[in-house]
């Protein structure tokens, strides 16, 4: 049964969500490219430089900390958003290309900002596991009634996410697969999904069930723009920027 109109109104739109996502993302990615991989690893820190109690490395540590537990808040939203997709989509081939081309086009600027190498095999990025996902619900239902198939196709996409080392990995394509499996059920889905987010999060006290806030306030209402492409590019954009700020930082 479809939601009225106005109780699709009520709450925030999908862009807002995306919005949330980004930022949050934004401030992790600061704090992996400019303070772990940019401050702490190049710059030479004064042993004497004390802010509110802490001494040089362990302030920017503290800060570290800090950003990335702001950012945990991220991928959760990230997963919610593309069952969505998933569902909203007028063509699942279309949407799934275009995951895997902003993957390929993201991979460069993923690689030089956090690891400051042209090429990485040892990690991907998000999209990947984006990617990844959504080809796992998508055959999930084709699936409907063949548990030992759906099973199959849940291990093959955990596999292909290790394989390839994509970002969350196996955590990751079940994270998803259980915002799939609950779509309709937003407390049985805010319970178990939530509760792999903090699984996921316990090095930074379990934060990303902190997602589950906003994502319970999404009205189902995209938002009075079309900025999917915006949202598509700021990924390897925001990365190429970081990438650059680090060598101003780090000379």
């Amino acid at each position: 049964m479809k939601e009225s109109l106005s109780t699709r109104t009520k709450g925030i739109s999908g862009n807002t969500l995306k919005m949330i996502a980004i930022v949050t993302m934004l401030i992790d990615h600061i704090g992996v490219a400019i303070i772990e991989n940019g401050i702490l690893k190049y710059q030479d820190i004064p042993p004497d430089w004390e802010i509110f109690g802490l001494q040089g490395g362990s302030m920017w540590s503290m800060a570290d900390l800090v950003l990335r537990t702001i950012g945990r808040v991220a991928f959760p939203i990230f997963c919610f958003l593309l069952v969505e997709g998933f569902f909203h989509t007028r063509d699942i081939k279309k949407y799934g290309a275009r995951l895997f081309l902003f993957a390929l086009i993201s991979e460069i600027p993923f690689d030089l900002a956090l690891f400051d190498q042209w090429f990485y095999p040892g990690y991907q990025n998000v999209y990947f596991t984006l990617f990844i996902g959504l080809w796992v619900i998508y055959w999930y239902e084709k699936f409907l009634g063949d548990p030992f198939k759906r099973t199959l196709v849940f291990l093959a996409g955990c596999g292909a996410a290790v394989i390839l080392k994509c970002d969350y990995d196996i955590i990751g394509i079940a994270m998803i697969l259980l915002f799939y499996v609950f779509y309709k059920n937003k407390k049985m889905q805010t319970i178990f999904a939530g509760i792999l987010a903090a699984v996921e999060s316990l090095s930074c006290f379990g934060a990303a069930i902190l997602a589950f806030i906003p994502i319970r306030m999404y009205s189902g209402a995209r938002g009075k723009r079309n900025l999917k492409y915006f949202f598509y590019w700021f990924y390897p954009a925001h990365l190429v920027l970081l990438y650059f700020l680090r060598l101003i930082i780090i000379k």
